[in-house]
């Protein structure tokens, strides 16, 4: 009897964390928790639906209309910014559909979006198997990408990280854009992997520069890239 009972309470304890394992948690839930400045921590879970930190739908609602923007007239400006208030954690879980902190609406409503977050911003150990945008992002706490697999487009063009951030451990199956990023107090890409072209250009470190163990397939673009005040050169690679 007593083995019958040990092995119920095993197979209700597997069930449980399968279940937990496969948690599924839509996007919209995770933005209308933020909205009412609850902290976001989600662990192991599935994220389906685009995650607009942008809240683009509901800004269009109170915006007038624009012509669309034409390279001759800049018509002032376009951008419409949303500062993200509250904590977001994101730990070993799959989204299954974009993460966007940015979105060029120009040919449609004349406006493109941008989110920036004021608070700690994780995605540790995630799977971002849409769009991960976070051009001209601003991350003003603590954020990391640790562990993370980008398998789609992305870009982290323009962004600015004032803590110390982390790509270790990461993946990116296309090419990685960190043109004109500034970490403005180190970065880590230690054990990084680029399975295509990473775009550094103009990217400004202070600090702690960490690319110990990462590999690039293809072609660097490091002009103009800035490292304490000094310029990125692929040999600073090879002797990592």
């Amino acid at each position: 009897m007593k083995n019958k009972i040990t092995i119920l309470s095993f197979l209700f304890v597997f069930a449980s964390l399968v279940s937990y394992s496969q948690k599924t948690v839509k996007a919209e839930d995770i933005i209308e928790d933020i909205k009412a400045g609850k902290t976001v921590s989600i662990t192991n879970a599935t994220i389906v639906g685009d995650l607009d930190f942008t809240y683009m739908d509901e800004q269009l609602k109170d915006l007038p209309k624009r012509k669309r923007r034409r390279w001759w007239n800049n018509g002032g400006s376009n951008t419409v910014k949303n500062l993200i208030e509250t904590k977001v954690s994101f730990v070993n879980c799959t989204f299954k559909d974009d993460v966007l902190a940015y979105i060029p609406d120009s040919d449609y409503s004349g406006y493109t979006f941008v989110a920036s977050f004021d608070d700690d911003a994780i995605f540790k150990d995630c799977v971002f198997e849409g769009k991960a945008m976070f051009k001209y992002s601003k991350f003003e706490r603590d954020s990391s990408f640790e562990n993370a697999k980008f398998q789609d487009d992305t870009t982290f063009k323009y962004a600015e990280f004032d803590n110390y951030v982390s790509f270790s451990g990461t993946n990116f199956e296309e090419t990685a854009t960190f043109k004109y990023t500034k970490f403005r107090n180190g970065v880590s890409f230690k054990n990084a992997n680029f399975e295509e072209d990473l775009n550094i250009k103009y990217t400004n470190v202070r600090g702690k520069f960490d690319i110990s163990g990462m590999k690039v397939a293809y072609d660097i673009n490091s002009k103009y890239t800035k490292i304490n005040g000094k310029s990125f050169t692929r040999h600073l690679l090879n002797n990592n």
